[in-house]
């Protein structure tokens, strides 16, 4: 029986993409399937912010940050606390990515085209010892673009392997089976949806109309991981982070449903570290959504201050931008799903950036004049628009009417204004003085020796209570599923493995789907970044192994 193509790639987002672009390179014919219409070539990659982790840019060393591997391995091994007998391949994994991000990577990625927002952010601060969780030093490189600008060199990669005919591509094609023929696995079966008109990112129909049958001499799984699939989400949710939450926002459409991996583990692949997940907790509801249940993340300044849902300060070092999943643990134990950050415009016109291409119209517009604007701005128009329209948001003028709103949102009078005042009142306290106890402030502080942060992040330390610099406004910040930290176990050649240890002939896997490599690249946490990197680095390997390996 003849061979359809050479490699079939199963999930056309940035590692299917990525993967694929090698494989025409190498004069490879392909066939790139994806259940999802043509609408949404690019899958998550395309709503991101296009964060990317490098280590010595010349951005970095523009804003005097001195950066290279041994730091960077430090917090990468001090972060991911590989602990697993599992792990053996995402710790190799780990090395190898810190080598990509301090070597090629950026020359690689400049050389399609791609190019990158001048100020370097800080993401994951840690707050623990050096060799603990988090950045020392800001390396959170923003895509010029943001997802659509990363993902434009690869789509016109894999399109220009179209013109060529190495590549075709079947969308609307949902994989249901793995199988084989001749000993390694070279079949791929499933079943052809009607077609859809869905705009990217909205639900497209499930109605099956036929199925299909290719064969080919490898098969590479992008299919990406299970944010949009909240019962599979509480189904792996780990214990260590207490009880899944009852209500979740969306990070990712509906159509990331994980449903591939189960495939490939009944086809003899290995699923590693399935409890490792990274869910934000700064979600807010998108008042005008494209998928249901729609969140946006807050990239957040460091200066709001973090409450529980009944108003007590989060505990050290658990301020905005510092440790996410230590955050996440701590909020589950308190028995609510929501927390609050509470600030005032001073703080929010400079300090809240909002996640996602579509919430960063200049960025990803490559508007010089639109980036002026929104640094000249008392509040960006995208925040704005989240103050006058967001469920989430609460805005006043004094602090008993904010309490009041922030009752009436939740519908049970867990704030108490008293005890409320108290705590903002002292940490104000400290602002009158260049020294201070309060390690937030510290942070703040701290924070604003950076120029990035000082320029755009972060704004001088401030009463809250101050009225200059009101109106007073109190968020409600809600848990929102994002990126699956497991997956299938790979070699560095991104060779699935068998749970034995072996290769599962003729299957690799790259991006989200293979944990961004190796079943677990990040361990138990990540250090942002680093997950369109992951598809990036995983995809390339995927592809030029595939292409190595095939006749």
């Amino acid at each position: 029986m003849a061979y359809d193509a050479d490699v079939i790639v199963i999930g056309a987002g940035l590692a299917g993409l990525t993967a694929t672009a090698e494989l025409v390179d190498a004069g490879r014919r392909v066939i790139l399937v994806d259940q999802e219409p043509e609408q949404s070539l690019g899958g998550q990659a395309h709503w991101s912010f296009g964060g990317l982790f490098f280590v010595g840019s010349p951005e970095q060393r523009r804003m005097r940050i001195k950066d290279h591997r041994e730091l960077a391995l430090q917090d990468w091994m001090g972060t991911a606390a590989f602990d697993r007998a599992e792990d053996h391949w995402p710790r190799e994994w780990a090395k190898a990515y810190v080598d990509f991000a301090c070597g090629e990577k950026r020359a690689w990625l400049h050389g399609l085209g791609v190019r990158f927002f001048p100020v370097v952010g800080w993401a994951e601060r840690g707050g623990y010892d050096a060799q603990g969780h988090g950045n020392s030093v800001p390396r959170f490189h923003i895509t010029w673009g943001t997802g659509p600008g990363l993902l434009a060199p690869f789509v016109r990669r894999v399109r220009e392997g179209v013109e060529r005919g190495l590549v075709q591509l079947r969308f609307r094609h949902r994989v249901t089976g793995l199988g084989r023929s001749a000993g390694a696995v070279d079949t791929v079966t499933g079943e052809v949806l009607e077609p859809s008109e869905a705009e990217r990112g909205t639900a497209s129909s499930r109605e099956v109309t036929g199925s299909f049958e290719f064969r080919a001499q490898a098969v590479i799984v992008t299919s990406g991981g299970i944010g949009g699939n909240h019962d599979l989400v509480r189904a792996n949710w780990p214990e260590r982070l207490g009880s899944p939450p009852g209500k979740m926002l969306s990070g990712v459409p509906a159509h990331v449903d994980g449903l591939m991996l189960g495939i490939a583990e009944r086809a003899g692949a290995h699923l590693i570290n399935r409890d490792r997940m990274w869910h934000y907790t700064e979600g807010i509801e998108n008042w005008n959504p494209i998928w249901a249940g729609h969140g946006i993340r807050i990239l957040p300044g460091p200066s709001s201050l973090w409450l529980d849902a009944r108003g007590d300060r989060l505990p050290v070092p658990l301020f905005p931008g510092f440790d996410t999943l230590g955050t996440l643990s701590h909020i589950m134990g308190t028995g609510y799903d929501h927390t609050w950050f509470v600030l005032n415009q001073r703080v929010i016109g400079k300090e809240f950036t909002l996640s996602g291409s579509e919430q960063n119209p200049d960025l990803t517009g490559k508007s010089v004049r639109g980036v002026i604007e929104r640094a000249r701005a008392d509040v960006p128009g995208p925040v704005r628009a989240f103050m006058d329209h967001g469920v989430d948001f609460v805005v006043e003028k004094d602090l008993g009417a904010l309490v009041r709103g922030m009752n009436a949102l939740t519908k049970e009078a867990l704030i108490d204004e008293a005890a409320l005042h108290r705590t903002i009142a002292a940490r104000d306290r400290e602002i009158v003085n260049p020294f201070t106890k309060d390690l937030q402030v510290m942070a703040v502080r701290g924070a604003r020796k950076f120029l990035g942060d000082r320029l755009i992040r972060s704004t001088a330390p401030h009463r809250l209570l101050d009225p200059g610099a009101g109106p007073l406004i109190a968020v409600r910040l809600n848990i929102l599923t994002r990126k699956t930290l497991g997956g299938l176990e790979t070699d560095l050649s991104s060779r699935v493995l068998r749970e034995g240890g072996e290769p599962l002939p003729g299957v690799y896997a790259a991006g989200e789907a293979a944990g961004f490599g190796g079943g677990g690249v990040h361990g138990y946490r990540s250090l942002e970044g680093t997950f369109l990197g992951g598809c990036l680095f995983s995809g390339r390997a995927a592809g030029r192994a595939a292409a190595k390996a095939v006749d």
